[in-house]
């Protein structure tokens, strides 16, 4: 009896020393074929959304559908009989002359290029999403293509006088605009740069101004908002061309001052230097349609004037044009050939 007792207690004993420890939690066994970790409860984070635009603000952006072009026509027209304005002066020389001296001549004027009446633009969206511009000029010169963004600036492609014109009847602001706001083009009127190393800027007259302006947003029909545009740019430079440079070994002209001046009076031509200079002034006004994302309607004055042979340095031909920007119509599909109307004599 009291051996079976001891046996039981010393039974009891080892099965106490397995037992685990208070508080630990069995995990429960995974059903086969379930995920091994649990789906998330909570909602997934939205993706990053398009800035908001503000109420009183608007968007501007060309409207553009995949396999529906759209092509404006830009007429340029040479108004002769517009009061021509004077091109900046250019650097100031000491007058050394005598009195009654006879001035020196002015430097020729290089004939402006002929320009085309008419220039065609068609905006186009592929199908990878990227927008093409195909530019082509009246006479039967080679089109000229480019990438624009969605607010028609121009990417890459065309060359100067080309590009500025695409520019001022295209680019649109890069952000929302509220009435009364500005912004800029990215126009190169002038280039004075081209005309090499040997021209030298005059220190004053040289002015900028690059301002396009939301003039007013209107309601339209069908919902339609008319976002009122004015524009309004400005170039202006003068200065030296100076002669070129000797060719080493050979000895450079001397040259001979004008009848009835000093001898060390400053020469003008080709010995002194040319003195040049080149205006250029853009104004327009043009109705965009906010929704459609196209031009209702665009007219501006492209004037310029130079002085001397600056024509290098022109973005935009010389003298004074009426330009007006219409849309260009789908071509209709020809008409189906009328039957023929049978004939009131029987066959034979």
């Amino acid at each position: 009896m009291k051996r079976s007792l001891c046996g039981l207690l010393v039974a009891l004993a080892f099965t106490a020393c397995k037992q685990e420890e208070p508080g630990k939690i069995e995990p429960l066994q995974r059903p086969a074929g379930a995920p091994s970790t649990p789906p998330s409860t909570e909602a997934p984070e939205p993706a990053a959304a398009a800035p908001a635009v503000p109420k009183d603000a608007v968007l501007l952006r060309w409207n553009l559908v995949q396999g529906t072009p759209v092509a404006y026509r830009l007429s340029l027209t040479l108004d002769r009989g517009a009061p021509a304005f004077e091109s900046a002066p250019a650097e100031p020389r000491a007058d050394k002359k005598k009195k009654g001296a006879r001035a020196s001549p002015a430097a020729p004027t290089a004939a402006a290029p002929s320009v085309p009446g008419e220039y065609t633009f068609v905006l186009d969206l592929d199908r990878a999403g990227e927008r093409h511009l195909r530019l082509t000029p009246s006479g039967g010169a080679a089109p000229e293509d480019a990438t624009v963004s969605d607010r028609g600036f121009i990417i890459d492609g065309l060359p100067v006088l080309e590009r500025n014109l695409a520019t001022l009847v295209l680019e649109l602001p890069r952000d929302p605009v509220r009435p009364g706001e500005t912004w800029s083009l990215a126009t190169a009127l002038l280039v004075p740069d081209a005309l090499g190393t040997q021209f030298r800027r005059a220190t004053g007259g040289a002015e900028r101004r690059n301002r396009v302006k939301l003039v007013s947003v209107t309601p339209g029909d069908n919902g339609e908002q008319v976002a009122t545009l004015e524009y309004d740019l400005l170039e202006q430079f003068g200065g030296i061309l100076a002669p070129a440079r000797a060719i080493p070994g050979k000895r450079p002209p001397v040259p001979t001052a004008p009848e009835g001046a000093d001898s060390d009076d400053d020469a003008s031509g080709p010995a002194g230097g040319a003195e040049l200079g080149a205006t250029v002034k853009v104004t327009g006004r043009g109705e965009f349609l906010v929704k459609a994302g196209q031009w209702r309607s665009w007219e501006g004055t492209l004037a310029t004037s130079m002085k001397g042979p600056a024509q290098p340095a022109m973005g935009l031909p010389v003298g004074t044009y009426q330009a007006r920007l219409a849309p260009v119509s789908a071509p209709q599909a020809p008409a189906a050939p009328a039957p023929a109307t049978p004939s009131a004599t029987p066959a034979p």
